[in-house]
């Protein structure tokens, strides 16, 4: 791995922001790098206020969304809530129907079929608005290229809103509404908010128009959360503020769906709880049954029933992991078997992967071979993939550099899907590792640890770490603080633990008496550089261990080296 130390701030800078907040250099520094230099600043970020979100009616076609809603429920038309499949759209989902149903019972919700139907807006979905006389369709997390479909939809007297997050093509569909910040033409003032985050600015829009109370709305912050937190957006500006509360709502008073789906976790939930422990189990319903599943447990009142069905999305869950442990070494295999090492991109295809779980087969890839990763499956009569990248690479723009051999794309810099006829991919195969070896800087493929600040493990008092845990909820543009630690010492017992003795644990220590326990997750092989008291170099996080109802504070080691 590459360490990366970031460059000190100016020392007047640090100098005067820990005077007028009275903390030390290393904290202010720290600011200083998620860009705040001022008490103002510091305020805003430390105490976040839901009063400093931005009006929901800068976002283009946001009068027109409300006014069209707002007609449907007058009216009583039938309305359909349709989102896509993953954790973004089945919160989007869940929140827009959950809020509408407090104005008009005419309100369903609609998924496609991951395996029937594919990604964003189908056919089926505006046929099945149309046979049961639904007028008007609110799409969220998907929809902004659906051009041919708004435009069948529109033929039926179907209108579309749609909520879309994803980068435009070129066109934008003729709905009555698109709210996308990410179009040109938006004004918005944040412009990465996820699907979901789209989704409650209309719900905050239509809260407006009706007068009702912003605080009528703050309950669906903890799906909210969720969703920011499963979509891997920054967590910094309007993201920060509704991850913020959205966190504590979670840990005080959350809906009995998210209760359930945390009932075994004990300690203070935070964003990467959510991460790891909430959002695959959503994630599982679509990926191994139909998403649907998940919509009604995040939509359910009643915390009996809750709990039951959050039995059937564990069991989901199970069945992926054991898909997804199964493919992955398939794909590792193939990979040793065909590759020679030169290659620039991973790019594998098996007919009888699951399509539920190649996304994540892609990011266990990059985890052994860090390269711009493609994972194919045979779907009807097409290939499809999930693709995922490095960080620092734009893995859509170099999807959309081999267009010409793609039947449609879509996603993210980082992570993207697209469907391929069979004849072409080989072609593609190619071009896209031709473009990929052409556009992206050698060092990229070699991960990289980012690191905050050199620290000595002096530094490290009760106060410093109370304030550390204060830069929470983590995430995208504000990842918790890493430190480099020199001239290290184990006690004596370091050993390997876990399955296969992957990580590592250890208690080091620097000079001094005091003595902090580390684990290293994955890093079981690097036993010998800490061994026999030998002094080495430390990469690493802070957290808490949480065992047996004691807290205490713990090292997270992300790589180690020779001194």
């Amino acid at each position: 791995m590459r360490w990366s130390l970031k460059p000190k701030p100016e020392e007047t800078l640090v100098e005067s922001l820990s005077q007028s907040i009275g903390t030390d250099p290393v904290i202010s520094s720290l600011l200083i790098h998620r860009g705040v230099r001022s008490y103002d600043e510091a305020k805003q970020f430390f105490r976040p206020s839901l009063s400093e979100l931005h009006d929901p009616f800068l976002m283009k076609d946001m009068n027109q969304a409300v006014s069209r809603i707002i007609k449907a429920i007058d009216n009583k038309e039938n309305i359909i809530v349709y989102g896509d499949y993953d954790v973004d759209g089945t919160t989007s989902v869940a929140l827009m129907a959950s809020f509408l149903m407090t104005k008009t019972d005419q309100v369903t919700t609609y998924i496609p079929d991951r395996y029937n139907e594919g990604y964003g807006i189908s056919f089926e979905g505006i046929d099945y608005a149309n046979d049961n006389d639904c007028s008007l369709i609110i799409a969220l997390d998907c929809g902004i290229k659906a051009i041919d479909k708004v435009k069948y939809a529109k033929d039926l007297g179907i209108d579309f809103i749609i909520c879309d997050h994803h980068r435009p093509g070129d066109l934008i569909p003729e709905a009555i509404a698109v709210l996308d910040p990410k179009r040109s033409d938006c004004k918005y003032p944040f412009k990465e908010l996820c699907g979901c985050g789209v989704g409650f600015k209309l719900i905050q829009a239509l809260t407006e128009a009706y007068g009702d109370d912003f605080e009528d709305i703050v309950s669906y912050l903890d799906i909210v959360a969720t969703a920011i937190a499963a979509d891997i957006v920054p967590v910094t500006g309007e993201n920060r503020i509704l991850a913020y509360f959205g966190v504590k709502l979670v840990n005080s008073n959350p809906r009995p769906g998210i209760k359930a789906l945390l009932k075994e976790h004990k300690s203070e939930v935070s964003i990467t709880d959510l991460v790891f422990k909430v959002a695959p189990k959503i994630n599982a319903a679509g990926r191994m049954k139909h998403a649907s599943y998940a919509v009604d447990l995040l939509m359910e009142k009643n915390e009996e029933v809750a709990l039951k069905s959050s039995e059937a999305i564990n069991e989901f869950n199970n069945d992926r992991r054991e898909a997804d442990k199964r493919i992955t070494e398939e794909a590792l295999q193939m990979i040793r078997e065909n590759n020679d090492g030169s290659n620039f991109t991973t790019v594998v295809y098996n007919e009888n992967w699951h399509k539920g779980v190649i996304g994540i087969v892609a990011s266990r890839l990059i985890e052994t071979y860090y390269r711009p990763t493609i994972v194919f499956t045979k779907s009807g009569d097409n290939f499809t993939a999930s693709a995922r990248s490095v960080s620092g690479f734009d893995i859509y723009n170099a999807i959309e550099a081999c267009k010409e051999y793609i039947e449609q794309f879509g996603g993210h810099k980082y992570a993207a899907g697209l469907t391929i006829k069979p004849e072409n991919y080989e072609t593609f195969k190619k071009v896209f590792e031709a473009h990929v070896k052409s556009n992206i800087k050698s060092n990229l493929l070699e991960p990289e640890i980012k690191i905050d600040s050199q620290l000595e493990l002096s530094d490290i008092n009760e106060k410093f770490y109370r304030i550390l845990k204060q830069f929470a909820p983590f995430g995208p543009g504000n990842m918790p603080p890493v430190f480099l630690s020199q001239s290290l010492k184990d006690t004596g017992f370091a050993k390997c633990v876990g399955e296969d003795n992957k990580h590592l644990k250890l208690n080091i220590y620097q000079g001094g008496n005091v003595k902090y326990p580390c684990i290293g997750f994955g890093l079981g092989h690097k036993l010998k550089l800490v061994e026999g008291k030998k002094a080495f170099n430390a990469v690493y996080s802070l957290d808490e261990n949480h065992w047996n109802g004691n807290t205490s504070l713990q090292f997270k080691i992300k790589d180690i080296k020779e001194n």
